[in-house]
């Protein structure tokens, strides 16, 4: 059982542990842009399921989580010296809205048989509700297809939150490869109604302080040993106003997405970063490792650990891989600074993601496997309707270029300086791309699987079996370097030797 002591995560030896690893977004958690669909989770799966049946849908969304991560996908991680998994979870796995507080078993044994694979080869689980009750943020990762945030202003939710979590602990109190429980993903305490500007938001400090306070004396009441993780606001960026670690065995984590990680653009060298796309302006800076690491320490979660001397786990980060032009190897030499960064300080870290369909992922599906061939008419769509609407790094599309042209006339119209150009590209972009768009195109995904019998869906959905896909060997080594420090500075050292 891993425990906190004098700052350090430490095992029953008292030997520090530090957690390398990745997340497994897209298994008991999907994303659409991980798993290829349109919208969010819950409305592809209901569509499927009044459109094909419960049968065929139960199937489909059944087969692509046996083949999404398997034994051969730890034995991957481990060989490249992984130490801890990171498993995203939604809560519906475990409850249904419509009969609240009542649990679905069949969700904890999934949970169990995904933490049996991680202890079978020698991997911390670290387990992480993704998606709550009532939507802790304003996104698609938190399977929210409104923009609402109820669960901040709703007991009920908190209740159902606290509840759950008080069952997980009971199950898994004891259970030595579990590494923690990362309570909650990416909170935004002050965004009832969506986000609107970037530079205006202020964290609702009380209202996550109390959450975070009832939840773990929950926790504690039933399991008193786990690490319990808690996340800073504004999706895991904003820690000054959170309480003094007040428990024993707190880990505080942030997530540290950096424009060198998404470009466009050479890395090291003068870049926009993807955030000046929004704005359509270009405000060209040198990104290379003196920055990542001068941008690392002034971050809010960095002073945190600091100043209270707790442990910090980078929770995700990570480059992306579909730019344009010489990105992949750009992103990768992002990537391997930004992790010597967190080495150097100590840190913890898990990268965003493992697997997906060709954006991000340490493995990605092959182009020409059976699902994206099937996939790559709404592919093609969610591209050029810009329904990924994160994704500011991609050229350019006509339904891109009238967006902008909507935001113009809108600030025009409104004339309130405190409208921020590139925001409000970007969040009309969400509601309007990403929640309306991408929910038209989910008829159209789920009539991708209308005519297909049992069997050609079991072979479609073996495309997302490690077998069937691609590694970034790119990434692959740069991860391993990092995951085996001392084994590669012992071969380092040899073939030094050699030379000499």
């Amino acid at each position: 059982m891993l425990q906190v002591k004098n700052g350090k995560i430490v095992d029953e030896h008292g030997q520090r542990v530090q957690w390398r690893g990745t997340c497994t977004g897209g298994w008991l958690h999907l994303e659409n842009f991980i798993n290829g669909y349109p919208g969010a989770e819950h409305a592809v799966k209901r569509a499927m399921r009044e459109s094909l049946g419960a049968h065929k849908a139960d199937l489909i969304f059944s087969q692509m989580r046996d083949h999404f991560v398997t034994d051969a996908d730890f034995a991957f991680l481990k060989s490249l010296g992984s130490t801890a998994v990171r498993l995203p979870m939604n809560y519906r796995t475990f409850e249904d809205d419509a009969r609240p507080f009542e649990l679905i078993e069949e969700g904890f044994a999934q949970l169990e048989r995904a933490v049996e694979m991680c202890a079978r080869h020698g991997l911390y689980a670290i387990l992480d509700l993704h998606a709550v009750q009532g939507w802790q943020n304003t996104d698609w990762h938190s399977d929210n297809a409104s923009r609402n945030t109820l669960f901040w202003q709703h007991p009920h939710f908190q209740d159902r939150f606290v509840h759950l979590w008080t069952e997980l602990a009971r199950r898994f109190r004891g259970n030595s490869a579990v590494a923690a429980y990362n309570i909650m993903n990416e909170p935004v305490t002050n965004a009832p109604d969506g986000r609107f500007g970037s530079n205006a938001y202020t964290p609702d400090w009380e209202v996550i302080n109390r959450v975070y306070h009832r939840t773990v004396a929950a926790i504690r009441e039933v399991d008193p040993d786990h690490i319990i993780v808690l996340e800073g606001d504004l999706f895991s960026t904003r820690f000054d106003g959170l309480d003094a670690p007040f428990a024993e065995n707190l880990v505080y984590s942030s997530h540290n997405y950096s424009a060198a990680g998404f470009g466009p653009g050479v890395y090291p060298g003068p870049f926009q970063g993807f955030e000046g796309s929004f704005a359509g302006q270009v405000t060209l800076q040198h990104w290379d490792i003196d920055l990542q690491r001068e941008i690392f320490a002034a971050q809010e979660g960095t002073r945190f650990a600091q100043k209270h001397g707790v442990p910090l786990w980078i929770g995700e980060f990570g480059s992306v891989y579909n730019g344009p032009g010489d990105d992949l190897a750009s992103r990768v030499r992002a990537i391997d600074d930004q992790i010597a960064v967190f080495e150097e300080f100590g840190a913890h870290w898990t990268t965003w993601t493992y697997k997906d369909v060709g954006v991000m992922g340490l493995v990605t599906l092959d182009p020409h496997s059976p699902y994206r061939r099937l996939a790559a008419p709404v592919l093609d769509l969610k591209a050029q309707l810009d329904t990924d609407f994160w994704m500011g790094w991609l050229p350019t599309t006509p339904a891109k270029a009238k967006l902008s042209e909507l935001a113009g006339l809108i600030e025009d119209a409104i004339g309130d300086p405190e409208i921020e150009p590139g925001a409000n590209r970007r969040f009309l972009g969400q509601a309007t791309f990403d929640q309306y768009v991408g929910h038209l195109l989910i008829k159209p995904y789920v009539a991708l699987f209308n005519n297909l019998s049992d069997d050609e869906i079991r072979t479609v959905m073996a495309s997302f079996d490690f077998r069937a896909c691609v590694v970034n060997t790119g990434l692959a080594e740069v991860l391993s370097r990092h995951m085996k420090p001392a084994e590669h500075a012992g071969a380092a050292q040899a073939r030094e030797t050699l030379l000499t």
